[in-house]
């Protein structure tokens, strides 16, 4: 969040205005080093930071695919359960996209 307030200046889709291609890369790479790190100083695997990306990757992907929706159904909120945070579906997104790929990842 702060990286892509600090440094975004590309949109990184149109489903998403405020999302910055800056931001999405700040978020994966900060993923990737602090999972790194932690593997790295505990004597795990580096394939955990690879893993860590492709995670920040898809927790965006399940974002943009949630604002997808939205805007077909031309709504704001996905449901007033939760006001003024977007609704149940945004407060999920992230976790139902990454979900079957950490269950996959874990087998």
């Amino acid at each position: 969040y702060y990286g892509g307030k600090t440094f975004g200046k590309h949109s990184l889709s149109a489903l998403s205005p405020k999302k910055t291609i800056e931001g999405t890369l700040i978020g994966v790479g900060s993923a990737m080093l602090l999972v790194g790190c932690i593997a790295f100083f505990n004597g795990f695997s580096i394939v955990y930071a690879v893993i860590a990306g492709v995670i920040a990757a898809l927790a965006q992907i399940g974002d943009l695919y949630e604002s997808l929706i939205k805007r077909y159904y031309q709504i704001k909120d996905s449901s007033q359960l939760l006001p003024g945070h977007g609704g149940v579906l945004d407060r999920v997104d992230s976790i139902l996209a990454v979900a079957p790929f950490l269950a996959w990842s874990l087998r």
